[in-house]
């Protein structure tokens, strides 16, 4: 079985506000009685004041109105004659008119005082709660090793994290209350200015937009330069006006360093390709002009050859026969030679005349201008849909002209040649295409020297040929941004295939 709980009325607290006015004016009427009673007088006066005083500070300005109500007709009922009378004369108002003032003015201090505690008191709860919030949030900003520090319009420090003290070497006690720019010696990456052009420039532009980020060098403790990417945010009071810059900078010294070592072997490559190219072109008319120079005589000795070797083929025995034949091919081999070394030439200095280029027309080109190479020897085609492309259609021409004429050579040795014309590995940056034929193959570790000029892997008496169609495709490829490569196997046959830009 429970205890019943007894009933306490809840007191509401104006009640006790009001009670309180009139608890304090009552003691202070009993304090005054007994005083008077015992012949102190004149000390009612300032006890009831000192209970409306209590009743303002403790319980409010209403509270210590009824107070004064109070205290004053307690005082004219007991203090003033005649006694136990609220009878008023005209030589008592002075008094009750001082009464009324000197306490209405402790009423307005004590008001005043207590809204002015108050507001203090409201003040330093704001305080401590600011003072949380800002603690807590430079504790945060402590745990980033991003460099951030703070500092008024003045540009003195007032904040500093400790990502700015791993990165430049101060604590938080040796950099706050400095200038940033006289700790940090401050230099403008982008001076084309003078600094204080360039800093106040910076100033202006951070005061219109609110922001700016740029690249400073900064100087650490320890002396050494740091180069940093720097962003600054500005702050603003209620009113709008600037209070504080906030500075997060980031350590961007060694890609800087690594951007000026590739700015700087870039200019070698510029150079030394421009030396290069130079070097080809020479190298071009050279070849061009050698060339051009040396068909002249050439002409001369197969022509004088022909004449020997008609007028005196009579008179002259088999040996002799056989050296000006031998002088005869050897000339017309070296023609042949001087031929393919200018077209060589003439690759490098034409300039190219990209259409849109059907691959299949040009494929049935080639096999009908070579086609005859392979007559009667059971040649077996295997030619699939190709695709177009975009370059020079007189290139590519020659491009599968020579593949295709070097897959019909090297099949010359097989009962049944097979010559395979189509497209693989079809990638996202370009079209592969390819020549494979079942011929006489390569070994691999020869790969590198097919498509260099005058480079044979086959003697001259199993297979004509001068060394110049493979280096002349391979310039013509490349030319049009592709690049050419081979595979094969001795006895097997070989594969060479074109990567080239999509349209």
């Amino acid at each position: 079985m429970t205890r019943a709980k007894p009933f306490l009325p809840k007191i509401s607290p104006v009640v006790q506000r009001y009670s309180l006015g009139v608890s304090s004016v009552a003691v202070a009427l009993v304090i005054g009685l007994f005083l008077f009673h015992h012949g102190v007088r004149g000390i009612e006066f300032p006890v009831l004041l000192i209970a409306i005083a209590l009743t303002v500070w403790y319980a409010g300005v209403g509270p210590a109105i009824v107070a004064l109500m109070l205290a004053t007709l307690a005082f004219n009922y007991y203090f003033t004659e005649p006694y136990h009378s609220l009878y008023v004369t005209w030589a008592d108002i002075p008094y009750y008119v001082i009464f009324i003032l000197f306490a209405l003015l402790i009423t307005w201090f004590a008001a005043v005082r207590r809204r002015v505690e108050r507001n203090l008191l409201e003040s330093r709860d704001e305080l401590q709660r600011e003072v949380a919030i800002r603690t807590q949030q430079s504790n945060l900003l402590n745990l980033t090793h991003d460099t951030i520090f703070v500092r008024d319009m003045n540009d003195t420090i007032i904040y500093w994290n400790r990502g700015a003290q791993e990165l430049y070497g101060w604590s938080s006690d040796e950099a706050i209350g400095k200038r940033s720019q006289d700790l940090l010696k401050t230099v403008f990456a982008s001076a084309a200015d003078d600094q204080v052009t360039r800093a106040q420039a910076i100033r202006d532009d951070l005061l219109r937009m609110g922001r700016w980020d740029g690249e400073l060098r900064h100087t650490k403790a320890d002396g050494t330069e740091v180069v940093v990417s720097s962003r600054w945010s500005l702050q603003r009071d209620e009113r709008g006006n600037p209070v504080a810059i906030l500075e997060t900078n980031n350590d961007v010294t060694e890609r800087k360093r690594r951007e000026d070592e590739i700015r700087g072997l870039n200019r070698q490559l510029e150079r030394r390709s421009s030396e290069l190219e130079g070097t080809n072109k020479e190298l071009e008319a050279f070849a061009y002009s050698v060339s051009h120079d040396l068909r002249a005589p050439l002409r001369h000795i197969v022509g004088y050859t022909e004449l020997l070797h008609k007028h005196s083929s009579s008179t002259t025995d088999d040996k002799g026969r056989r050296y000006m034949t031998n002088i005869l091919e050897s000339a017309k081999r070296m023609g042949t030679l001087i031929d393919d070394l200018l077209a060589f030439s003439r690759i490098g200095r034409a300039e190219t005349r990209e259409t849109m280029v059907s691959l299949d027309q040009l494929v049935k080109e080639v096999q009908s201008e070579v086609g005859q190479e392979a007559e009667g020897r059971n040649m077996k085609w295997k030619v699939a849909a190709l695709p177009d492309l975009y370059g020079d259609r007189s290139m590519l021409k020659i491009v599968l002209s020579n593949l295709v004429s070097n897959a019909i050579k090297f099949t010359r040795t097989r009962p049944s040649p097979e010559i395979e014309i189509g497209t693989s590995d079809q990638r996202s940056n370009g079209i592969v295409v390819f020549v494979k034929d079942n011929g006489v193959g390569f070994d691999m570790k020869y790969a590198n020297k097919l498509f260099g000029v005058f480079q044979r892997l086959h003697r001259v008496d199993e297979f004509e040929g001068t060394g110049i169609g493979l280096a002349t495709v391979q310039r013509i490829v490349h030319r049009h941004g592709g690049r050419i490569w081979a595979e094969g196997q001795v006895g097997v046959g070989a594969a060479f295939y074109l990567s080239l830009p999509r349209p």
